[in-house]
């Protein structure tokens, strides 16, 4: 009999737990990692330029190309460029657009914040690669070519499987 009653204590005591822990471990994080939009180039010296005309356009076909994404988040670098290239699909989003540290890139607190959720993170040509190797837990992407403003890297995390993929959006 005590055997018994031990046995229904572990049944109702454990299991439930086990269950909680299985659904947290297959919830699905889903990563849109893009570069800022074209920058003015014409001041050298500048080291937070804003967009050109053309990046200003293309910050707008980003907010066209994701108007069917659900983000539960978008995170920007603190500088001109990143924040101006979110903000059409942040402000179509009814989102605020949250500050990363780009030294920092994946941290624990991050990983944390985003688990179970789509987030948009934009970056610089250096970091967005650098950031999803993070995500990936290896060296698989290089830098983008500094000219370069139309890939989309999108980085799914579901239990322990971590796929990606990479888009060209002209």
């Amino acid at each position: 009999m005590k055997s018994l009653i031990t046995l229904l204590l572990i049944i109702t005591f454990c299991i439930p737990s086990w269950s909680q822990d299985s659904a947290t471990d297959n919830e699905t994080t889903t990563y849109y990692f893009i570069r800022h939009a074209e920058k003015d180039r014409t001041d050298k010296t500048n080291r937070n330029p804003e967009l050109n005309k053309l990046g200003k356009k293309r910050a707008k076909k980003w907010c066209k190309y994701f108007k069917n994404v659900d983000f539960d988040a978008i995170y920007s670098t603190n500088y001109n460029r990143t924040q101006q290239t979110a903000a059409p699909t942040a402000k179509k989003k009814k989102l605020t657009v949250l500050d990363y540290d780009p030294r920092t890139l994946y941290s624990e607190d991050f990983a944390k914040a985003t688990k179970g959720k789509t987030v948009l993170v934009v970056g610089h040509s250096n970091t967005t690669p650098a950031f999803v190797n993070m995500v990936l837990g290896n060296k698989k992407h290089k830098d983008i070519d500094d000219n370069d403003n139309t890939k989309l890297f999108i980085v799914t995390i579901s239990g322990e499987k971590i796929t990606d993929e990479v888009l060209t959006i002209n």
